[in-house]
Parts: structure tokens; C-alpha cells; sequence
């Protein structure tokens, strides 16, 4: 019941715990959507409210430093961006070291020191590979600037280069979104070098894109751009409707009156660039109708300034004057709202600036108190959760740590009967191997003592039967003939006893060892044509243990015994080489082979039998075996 309790209060109060931890993340989201749509005052206010109340984040001097640079206000960006580079440490994140240089070189391009914003952006995009950047919007931007820095200041190598290297992490990404992005900035560069070719490859490319991700914003975006294309440079001003035509129809902007009017203009520059004067009229009379407040100055001062050319090249001297005095007007209107719109922008800034100074100084004085407040009321809820969970777990813990204790002893019981009952099994398999090879040995014995010694024996008696017969009789025939022949045989018997005794003690190796013992085994088996045994040896001119000698003599026995037996085999190659104290036996033949993975039960010394004797010497025993392919015997024993 008490634990049921603790779970329910634990689950009740993590929310409020992990709202105080995620409550950073969330307004840093926010702040980065107000920024997203330029609004960059109030992102403003709010990072420098999260900046008061912990300035050890490298997060919010950055934010400060962006925005401030895209305000084009580089004092005040670089002030917060010396500020972040005194976070920089080892542990920093790696996606604040990227945004830290991005925006440092952004501050200095916009100080007209490309060098230095070449150098911090160059840092950057090194940072996408080493550290694996994939915000596609901050790497467009990126390569944006770095390509508008290249292209304005005419570095034509580097700007190959910046496309080779803007195309190989374009590749990298592997992200529809950004490549599309990447062939219409592309394109806009070829566009601006006037290499009307190029630049509409990467727009024909952008336009593929475009309707795989449904951008119908990008679609259009490169409709038109390929419309200007044909228009200015291909000179196929049919084509160059057509494409205007399929921008507007996949933009679906009928209430854009800024879009229309575009649009019209430059169906407008088409009839005009055929020098269909009454069309090119038409169209531009059109565009005056959809003509926004913000954009009439510029619209019409271009408007007039084609309608000139037209009435000019019809010969309407008095039209062409008109709008000629027309145009001179709005441009003039248009100089003078550039000069106003100036002096508005300083007046602005200033009063921006002054405005931020008030700001943070109610920030400094008001928020502060706030700040401490708010660290207060978390550091309670955080201490009473902490506390909390400090008690849940050292309960669960010292409960799992007696369980587990319990369990492990458990096992450990389990594992010691587990050993002591594999050890007895091994043991009893060991005894059981060594008796089964021990009668394999007596049967042998007693095979050899019936079949050869016996024989002999019998034959003896006989003879001996009939010389006692004959004793006494001077008449028997062959009587010194039967003596000599008795004698023979006692020779012969006396032979196959000691030759018995030998190979009962491995052929010859109370005397010379297990090596000729095996040569000379090999020798014997060896039979011509139908069956060649090789013997090769490394490392063995000292005598082993002789009961290890025994023991590794009735193996390889057993072993030719089995092939000459079971695998049809015309040749046997015996190797045994000793190295680091240990004994490596190989034994190969290209007889027909069997399945490994099942030994044959065999009676005697078979090789389950021999496996369990290898065991016993603490030693290896491997098959390797494929039907049709012959075997081989691999067997390790330290000496």
C-alpha cells in the first residue's frame, strides 16, 4: 500500500518537475518561430529575459548576436558574440559552436569583412561533417552567403570550388527539401553570372523537386524564373508565357495583387521583346490595375518607362512624352522616398537602440527580483521532488539489491550442483573411455594370443605328442627331422612373444621412441599404390613421458585403423610438430568422408572414445569433415 502511494505521488508531481526543465526548451522554441517570421523585437526581449536569468547559456547570447546581425546592427551583434565565445568550452554542444561561427561570419559580412566572414563560415561548414549539422534552413543560409560573397566579389575560382563543395554536402544530406533548395539558389547564381544555360538546367531541376515535395511556393518560384530565362536569353518569348502562365496557375494567388502585377509585367516584357507594341500596351495597362500601395512607386515608374518605349517606336511623340514625363516624376518620387526611407531607418535604429537601453535596464532592475523568485520557487519544488524521489529510489533499490542478493545466491547454489554434476559426468565419461579402451586392449590381446601364438603352440604340442609316441621306437621315421621342426617352432613362438610384448609397449618405443614407432607403423601399413602414409615431424628429438608416448601411440593406431577401415582413403598425411610445450597432431586423408557433427558410435577406441582420452591429457580434439572431400583430425596436447 505505502508503495502504491509513492508511485501515485511520484507520477502526480513529475509533471511539475519536468515543466521547470522543459519550460527552457519551449520559450527558446518560440523565440526561434518569432525569429523565423522576423520578429525580431520580440525574440529579442524574451531571449535577453532568459539571458538575465541565467547568463551561463551560451544559447542566448548567440540568439542575440543573430538577430542583432540580421538587423544589420554588427556593433551590437558582435558585443553579444564576444559574450558567447566566452562560453565556447570543450563541452559545449556541438550545434552552439555552428550557429556561434555562423553568425559570427554573418556579423562580418555584413561589416563588409568577407575575409573574416569567409574564414568563420568556412569553420562552420566544417562543423556540418565533424559533427553532423542537419538544420537544413541554417546550412542553405550558409552556403547562400558564402556563394553571394564568392559571386559579388568576382572570385571565380573559388566560386567552382564552393559549388564543387556545396554539391558533395548537398549529396551527403541526402534531403529532397534542401536539394531543391540548392538547385534554385543555383540557378539565381547562374542567373545573375548571365549564364542563362546553366541556370535553366538547375531551375528545370528545382521544378522535378518541386512537384515530388509539393512545394507549390518553390514550383512556382522556379516557373518564373525559367519564364525569364527564355525571355532574356533564349529569346522564345512563347516559352517564356507558357512558363509565367504555369507559375501563376500553380501558385493559386488570385487575391495577391503583388503577384498578378508581376506576372503581368513580365508577360508585358515578353510582347515588347517581339515588339508587339499593342499586346505589350495591353499587358502594361493590366499591370496598373493590380498595383499594391507598397509596391505603386517602383510598379509604375516601370510601367511608364516601357510605356514610353512603346508609344516612342509607334511614332506617338505626344504619348511618349506624356509618360516620359511620367516616369521622370516617380523616379524622382522614388529617389526622394529612398532618401526618406533612409533617414526613417536611422531614426528608427536609434530609437530601437534607446528603447533596448530602457529595456534592459527595467530588465536589470525589475526581472532580476523575478528571476530570483522564480530560481527560488523551482530550487523548493525541485528540492521537495528530488527528496522525494531521493526516498522512492533508495527504497526500491535497497529492495531490488535483498532480491537480487537472493536470486544471486540462488544461482550460485544452482551453479556449483551444475559444476559438481558436469564434473562427475566427466569424470565417469573419462573412467568409462579409459575402461572401454582398456577391453579394446585386452580383446586385442587375447586376438592376437588365439590367432597367432596359439596356433603355434598347438602345433608344437602335436609335434611333441608324437615324439613321445615315438620314444622308444628305433624304427620312427623323421625323428631328427621332427626335432629340428620343433625347435623352429619353439623360435617362432619365442618371436611373436617378444614381438608381442614390443607392440603391446608401442612397437619399438621402449627403445627409439614414439617417432620411429609411427614411421615404422606407417611403413608397415603402407601398401604400394593403394595406400601411401607420410610422416612429417618438427620439433620432436627428445623423448616424450612413455605414457604419454603409449597413450598418443594408440591414438594415431586407432586413427589409421578407422580410416584404412571406413574411408576408402589411397593416401595419409601424418604431422606432428611441437611448439610452446604443446604436442599439435594432424592427421589428413582424402578418403570420402562423413558428417562431423555426428560421431559414429563405435565400439572400442572410436573417436568419441579418443576425443574423451584427449580430454583426460587435457588436451583438444577437432574434425574437420565433408562428405566426398575428405577428413581431418586436429588434435592439441600440452606436454
Amino acid at each position: 500500500m505505502r508503495i502504491l502511494l509513492v508511485i501515485v505521488l511520484t507520477f502526480c508531481l513529475a509533471p511539475i518537475f519536468f515543466s521547470f526543465a522543459q519550460e527552457e526548451g519551449n520559450l527558446l522554441y518560440k523565440a526561434e518561430k518569432l525569429f523565423i517570421h522576423k520578429s525580431y523585437s520580440k525574440a529579442k526581449q524574451l531571449i535577453t529575459r532568459m539571458y538575465l536569468s541565467d547568463s551561463s547559456n551560451i544559447d542566448y547570447p548567440i540568439f542575440l548576436g543573430k538577430i542583432y546581425a540580421h538587423e544589420f546592427k554588427k556593433d551590437s551583434s558582435m558585443y553579444w558574440l564576444d559574450k558567447a565565445e566566452k562560453l565556447v568550452t570543450e563541452n559545449t554542444y556541438s550545434n552552439q559552436l555552428f550557429q556561434y561561427n555562423l553568425w559570427r561570419g554573418y556579423n562580418y559580412e555584413v561589416n563588409k569583412n568577407f575575409d573574416k566572414a569567409l574564414e568563420a563560415y568556412f569553420v562552420a561548414k566544417k562543423q556540418i561533417a565533424d559533427i553532423n549539422i542537419k538544420n537544413p534552413y541554417y546550412i542553405n543560409f550558409l552556403y547562400q552567403r558564402v556563394l553571394l560573397i564568392y559571386s559579388e566579389n568576382n572570385y571565380k575560382e573559388k566560386v567552382q570550388n564552393w559549388i564543387y563543395l556545396y554539391t558533395k554536402i548537398k549529396d551527403s544530406l541526402n534531403d529532397n527539401s534542401f536539394t531543391n533548395r540548392y538547385h534554385n539558389t543555383l540557378g539565381k547564381h547562374f542567373h545573375y553570372k548571365k549564364k542563362g544555360i546553366l541556370a535553366l538546367e538547375q531551375f528545370n531541376k528545382s521544378i522535378e523537386y518541386s512537384k515530388k515535395l509539393r512545394d507549390s511556393t518553390m514550383l512556382s518560384n522556379s516557373y518564373f524564373h525559367k519564364g525569364i530565362i527564355y525571355a532574356e536569353y533564349l529569346k522564345t518569348q512563347d516559352s517564356a508565357r507558357h512558363y509565367y502562365s504555369l507559375g501563376k496557375d500553380v501558385c493559386n494567388c488570385k487575391e495577391n495583387k503583388l503577384f498578378q502585377s508581376t506576372y503581368k509585367y513580365n508577360v508585358a516584357r515578353t510582347h515588347l521583346y517581339e515588339q508587339d507594341f499593342l499586346m505589350a500596351k495591353k499587358w502594361l495597362f493590366n499591370t496598373l490595375k493590380d498595383t499594391i500601395p507598397s509596391r505603386k512607386l517602383h510598379v509604375k515608374n516601370n510601367v511608364y518607362r516601357d510605356l514610353y518605349d512603346v508609344y516612342k517606336s509607334v511614332n506617338q511623340i505626344d504619348s511618349a512624352f506624356y509618360y516620359l514625363e511620367l516616369h521622370k516624376a516617380y523616379n524622382d518620387s522614388l529617389n526622394i522616398l529612398d532618401r526618406e526611407k533612409a533617414l526613417a531607418k536611422l531614426q528608427t535604429q536609434y530609437e530601437v537602440t534607446e528603447q533596448e537601453k530602457r529595456i534592459v535596464q527595467l530588465l536589470n532592475t525589475n526581472l532580476k527580483s523575478e528571476a530570483n523568485r522564480v530560481r527560488n520557487k523551482n530550487f523548493l519544488f525541485a528540492s521537495l521532488i528530488l527528496l522525494l524521489f531521493g526516498s522512492i529510489t533508495a527504497f526500491l533499490i535497497n529492495k531490488s539489491t535483498k532480491r537480487k542478493q537472493r536470486i544471486a545466491e540462488q544461482q550460485r547454489e544452482i551453479e556449483v550442483q551444475k559444476t559438481e554434476k558436469l564434473l562427475k559426468e566427466q569424470e565417469l565419461t573419462a573412467i568409462d573411455a579409459m575402461i572401454a579402451g582398456q577391453e579394446k586392449e585386452r580383446q586385442r590381446l587375447a586376438n592376437d594370443l588365439h590367432d597367432n601364438l596359439g596356433s603355434t603352440l598347438a602345433t608344437i604340442k602335436l609335434h611333441f605328442q608324437h615324439l613321445k609316441n615315438n620314444w622308444d621306437n628305433p624304427k620312427g621315421e623323421n625323428i631328427e627331422e621332427l626335432y629340428t621342426h620343433t625347435d623352429g617352432l619353439l623360435d617362432e613362438a619365442y618371436q611373436k612373444v617378444r614381438t608381442m610384448a614390443h607392440e603391446k609397449n608401442s612397437g619399438v618405443m621402449a627403445n627409439q621412441g614414439l617417432l620411429p614407432a609411427i614411421k615404422k607403423l606407417a611403413k608397415k601399413v603402407s601398401s604400394g599404390k593403394e595406400l601411401h602414409i607420410e610422416v612429417q615431424d618438427y620439433g620432436l628429438e627428445e623423448r616424450l613421458d612413455n605414457a604419454l608416448e603409449i597413450s598418443i601411440f594408440r591414438m594415431i593406431q586407432e586413427l589409421i585403423t578407422n580410416t584404412i577401415k571406413h574411408a576408402n582413403a589411397s593416401e595419409i598425411h601424418i604431422s606432428l610438430t611441437n611448439h610452446d610445450s604443446l604436442l599439435n597432431i594432424i592427421i589428413e586423408d582424402n578418403g570420402k568422408g562423413f558428417n562431423a557433427k555426428i560421431l559414429p558410435q563405435k565400439e572400442g577406441m572410436g573417436l568419441a572414445t579418443i576425443e574423451k582420452r584427449v580430454e583426460h591429457l587435457e588436451g583438444t580434439f577437432e574434425i574437420d569433415s565433408t562428405k566426398g572431400k575428405g577428413t581431418n583430425i586436429i588434435i592439441n596436447i600440452p606436454i
